[in-house]
């Protein structure tokens, strides 16, 4: 929870520059659009100090917060610095123009380069400790929370919460019983797969696998099947979607429901190429999935031990407070970052909004956004290993393909047949 405050109180700082006339904006730099390579010298020729102020700007938030997570910053110092020359990269050729016309969005680049490096090249052990995946997208998702106008939540929140009920139980049971009645894999294994196919990806398996007492090897190729298919989705959900000329906001939600992490669902939603996208696509998986990890692991770990361990029962209890342990508490986070942005945007109201505060805190804090997204992405690849997928052969993987089969159909209905009025009504 230390994190998610510090978060909110970097956005605070964002407001406060705002509200003193001047803006984050110049430190919020990225490559624009370019076609020669006169233009991209020109940039950095006149950016490169805001650059640099941007990266000792992230040296710092990062390092207080590895200082939290108990973790050495001179050890997480050289990794991340080489992190933030590939985003800069990245950045840069996805600013091309020829890129653009191709959608080769920045997130997906980043994926693809940390894949062939991770799966193609042994990076040395000292690099891990700036690869913070789940950290990256976290605080990507508050900021997050900071361009999504609260009233937004509250006009489709209810929709989002409904629609991922239905998606994250009939997933989960799905996952589960092809896990333990078709394979015959242990019930904490498919706990775990149901998790991450239902909920968040990485983080519904880890805090699932915790809650129930999963063995190691068990939440790690729960991992690795969640990343497999969360990579096939970024590809796949985008190009069916435009190919069925769906609406943006359509689009969105059909993402949110049927990716199977945060990070991958962000990058298949930029995809789409329009705001409407992104904001359905965290309504319905950041608001209205991601928080059933905290209700799975408290309903888990009840079943885990009063009918799978009933033997241990008497030496055993279940806390009231277990709900709360597991609760995403960045999403709290977000809640708090798109409350208080939108406690501002009361006093800009019509074009003020577009011509004062967008330009000069909105836009910014998308940019900032922008960065965490591929630091996480670069994170994924560089950590995901396809040989795992078969350590425990092709039971695990088939029973959470039962899954995708449910789902990405499902999700398919459900955005565009059932809730179609509610999700097109959002347009950015």
């Amino acid at each position: 929870m230390v994190e998610e405050r510090r978060l909110v109180g970097s956005i605070l700082v964002g407001l406060a520059f705002f509200w003193s006339g001047s803006s984050i904006s110049r430190i919020a730099v990225s490559p624009p659009q370019w076609t020669s390579l006169a233009e991209v010298q020109d940039h950095f020729q006149a950016q490169w100090p805001w650059y640099l102020a941007q990266l000792l700007m992230w040296l710092v938030v990062f390092s207080v917060s590895i200082r939290f997570l108990g973790l050495q910053v001179k050890e997480y110092l050289p990794g991340f610095l080489i992190l933030f020359a590939l985003a800069l990269a990245i950045f840069l050729v996805s600013s091309w123009k020829y890129s653009h016309e191709y959608n080769l969005e920045a997130p997906l680049l980043a994926l693809l380069l940390g894949l062939a490096a991770g799966n193609l090249l042994k990076l040395p052990k000292w690099f891990d400790a700036s690869l913070r995946t789940e950290y990256y997208i976290k605080t990507g998702i508050i900021l997050l929370g900071a361009t999504l106008p609260f009233t937004l939540i509250i006009q489709a929140g209810p929709i989002a919460f409904l629609q991922a009920t239905i998606v994250s139980v009939t997933t989960f049971l799905t996952i589960y019983l092809a896990a333990t009645r078709i394979f015959k894999l242990d019930q904490r294994f498919g706990a775990c797969m149901g998790a991450g196919g239902s909920v968040c990806g990485v983080s519904a398996t880890i805090a699932v696998g915790g809650a129930v007492g999963a063995k190691k090897e068990h939440m790690a190729i729960g991992i690795s099947i969640v990343a497999v298919w969360a990579i096939v989705m970024i590809f796949v959900l985008p190009i069916v979607c435009k190919a069925l000329h769906l609406p943006a906001g359509v689009s969105g939600a059909w993402i949110g429901t049927s990716e199977f992490a945060d990070a991958a669902g962000f990058a298949a939603a930029a995809a789409i190429g329009h705001e409407a996208a992104i904001q359905t696509y965290t309504l319905m998986k950041v608001i209205g999935r991601d928080i059933w990890i905290g209700l799975w692991s408290f309903i888990l770990a009840v079943i885990a031990v009063v009918v799978w361990e009933k033997k241990e029962l008497k030496d055993k209890s279940v806390s009231a407070m277990e709900i709360w342990y597991r609760f995403p508490k960045f999403v709290l986070g977000f809640f708090a970052a798109s409350a208080l942005i939108t406690l501002v945007a009361l006093h800009y109201p019509g074009d003020a909004f577009k011509k004062v505060l967008n330009p000069g805190l909105i836009a910014p804090i998308k940019t900032l956004r922008s960065w965490t997204f591929i630091f996480t992405f670069l994170s994924i690849g560089f950590t995901t290993r396809f040989r795992e997928l078969f350590k425990f052969g092709w039971n695990p993987f088939l029973a959470f393909s039962i899954g995708v089969a449910v789902n990405v159909p499902l999700g398919f209905v459900l955005s565009s047949l059932v809730f179609d009025q509610y999700w097109t009504a959002i347009n950015g």
